[in-house]
């Protein structure tokens, strides 16, 4: 569990949360069936992760339908905003800075990444973010 009391999901439950947030709610069948494409997964361990997730809080389960259909408790954009926030605070000491400096000294970025990056810190000076 991550220090803002949101549980902070495994690579393998984040592989599950990108099939619900791509298809939307769906069955262990779909969600097993997609994640099988990158890699062989049994269907009874896609389904306990999804079990453990729904106690966890990371998934809503509809048990009025049959089969039962799983969604994503948190939008992906929210998960993501709390995953770097950790991130960033356990690897960076909180650094804004030298996250992106390292993150940019990482990998080149491409001139619409720059561009956009400049438009966001314009903004920033503005104080429309």
């Amino acid at each position: 569990m991550s220090r803002t009391g949101v549980p902070r999901p495994t690579d393998a439950e984040l592989s599950i949360l990108r099939v619900l947030w791509q298809s939307g709610p769906s069955t262990v069948r779909h969600v097993h069936d997609v994640l099988s494409r990158e890699r062989p997964v049994a269907y009874t361990t896609a389904l306990k992760l999804m079990q453990i997730m729904t106690e966890k809080g990371l998934l809503d389960r509809d048990d009025g339908v049959r089969p039962q259909l799983y969604s994503a408790r948190q939008k992906q954009s929210h998960t993501q905003q709390h995953l770097l926030r950790d991130f960033l605070d356990r690897a960076y000491g909180g650094s804004v800075r030298s996250l992106v400096m390292h993150a940019l000294s990482t990998k080149k970025p491409s001139a619409k990444d720059l561009e956009e990056l400049e438009a966001l810190l314009d903004r920033f000076e503005k104080g429309d973010v």
